[in-house]
């Protein structure tokens, strides 16, 4: 039984989960925000201020190890994300998760060593990895059957809009006796979402699950009211996979580990779906162009310096407005074709102006590529993991995707500027080779994930 339309309070919570990805988009950028002042770059009259220094000095070095803290928690937190899901529930796992974002961004405000300040990004890591594994989930067992896929798409909004967010309030607050507000910020709102816990109901899918039939109905009718569809009605779209047509009816199956699912024949396809959807979205080479495009188009807009990185994020947020209203018309599998072949495109054409020193279709084609990246290849892989997951193995699959998600992240960034060195041999001219290698590797993923994923018709 699944809801037609969520009540008001059906979108609160809906709100409140979104709290997690905002969270991770947020800490994403962050400290990319404030790095002049945070690391003593940008000198200060004031040793102190309100008995904290005003900047904790450290080489560059060092700071890209804080930085890269934030991957390796991710890591952590979604590799045991399906244990904690299975045992306290989505609600449970999304509190532990703005738990230790709040207390990570905490002590990150109250920080004066760069151990205390390494030590706080290490525990908003792991809070992201639990969240970002357990949120699309929620999202997917609360969404309304009609809006399920426009839902899941939220998700994505949720990263971007944390984004922006942090890079406007960096703008503002990157100062020395300032940049800790920053991350006050983070830490309330993290600590507000645990406490607004207590009138957030579960997952009734969870629930049913656990044979807790009555808290069942309870949620269920809490999140939709009396608007519930049987299942059977002619209204409810056909799942995406044929092994998946009864995961809404599944109760009572013990759900999976990691091992299990890693050695279960039947959910093989499922694996290797979602395994192909978080690697065609980081091996699309999006964090490569955002590397490049402050360069680009600060020389395309000399005046604009300071306000490029929030202006591009700004294209993303917009752009992810379209899927959410067009997934449910145009499907998941068309949308995400559409996405990579714009993606395609646009990096052979920021390949080809690298190399040539086009500046003008450099700049044109890093936005026409952040633009593509939004519309699919950033929103449905999560929106894809619960939808071709059986109930009993959702939070195991979310686990595995996500942690091959930060791993793949953590390889390219670590990979991607020797790599730009030994394709183009020190030449300016040919810098831009790396991006032929991105559209090719993104071709490969995206074609073998067209193959098994036949999306809804």
């Amino acid at each position: 039984m699944r809801g037609q339309s969520f009540t008001t309070y059906g979108w609160s919570v809906c709100l409140w989960i979104l709290i997690i990805p905002f969270q991770y988009g947020y800490h994403i950028s962050v400290l990319n925000q404030i790095q002049a002042v945070l690391t003593c770059e940008q000198s200060s009259d004031l040793p102190y201020h309100l008995s904290l220094p005003t900047c904790i000095p450290m080489s560059k070095f060092i700071f890209a190890t804080i930085t890269a803290i934030f991957t390796v928690g991710g890591l952590m937190g979604s590799l045991v994300a399906n244990l904690v899901m299975d045992r306290w529930g989505r609600k449970g796992a999304t509190r532990i998760s703005a738990l230790l974002i709040s207390a990570g961004a905490g002590i990150m405000g109250i920080s004066s060593s760069v151990a205390s300040l390494g030590f706080g990004r290490f525990l908003v890591g792991i809070g992201s990895g639990l969240g970002l594994c357990v949120g699309p989930i929620f999202l997917a067992e609360i969404a309304p059957t009609k809006i399920s896929g426009s839902v899941g798409v939220l998700t994505q909004l949720g990263i971007v809009l944390g984004i922006m967010i942090t890079q406007a309030l960096g703008l503002r607050f990157a100062t020395p006796t300032e940049w800790r507000i920053v991350l006050a910020f983070s830490c309330v709102l993290s600590a507000s979402q645990f406490i607004v816990a207590t009138f957030i109901v579960e997952s009734p899918t969870w629930l049913a699950n656990r044979a807790r039939l009555e808290e069942k109905k309870v949620a269920s009718h809490r999140l939709w009211g009396s608007a519930v569809s049987d299942a059977n009605s002619q209204d409810v779209e056909a799942p995406l996979l044929d092994e998946v047509e009864a995961r809404r009816e599944e109760v009572h199956i013990a759900a999976v580990t990691v091992p299990q699912l890693l050695a279960a024949p039947d959910l093989r396809k499922p694996l290797v779906i979602v395994s192909l959807a978080m690697a065609s979205q980081q091996l699309s080479g999006i964090n490569a162009v955002l590397y490049y495009s402050n360069d680009i188009l600060s020389a395309s807009l000399p005046n604009m310096g300071p306000y490029v990185s929030l202006g591009i994020t700004v294209v993303n947020v917009l752009m992810t407005f379209p899927p959410i209203i067009l997934i449910e018309r145009m499907g998941r599998k068309q949308l995400l074709t559409l996405s990579t072949l714009g993606a395609l495109v646009s990096l052979s054409a920021v390949g080809l102006g690298l190399n040539t020193g086009f500046v003008t279709l450099s700049s044109l084609a890093i936005i026409t590529f952040v633009m593509s990246f939004a519309v699919g290849l950033g929103p449905i892989p999560f929106v894809m993991i619960p939808e071709v997951s059986p109930a009993h193995a959702v939070s195991a699959l979310s686990s595995v995707a996500l942690s091959l998600n930060w791993i793949i992240n953590f390889f390219v960034g670590l990979a991607f500027l020797p790599l730009r060195d030994f394709l183009g041999g020190g030449e300016a001219t040919k810098e831009g080779r790396v991006f032929y290698v991105f559209a090719t590797v993104l071709f490969v993923t995206t074609f073998a994930l067209g193959r098994l994923y036949r999306g809804r018709v």
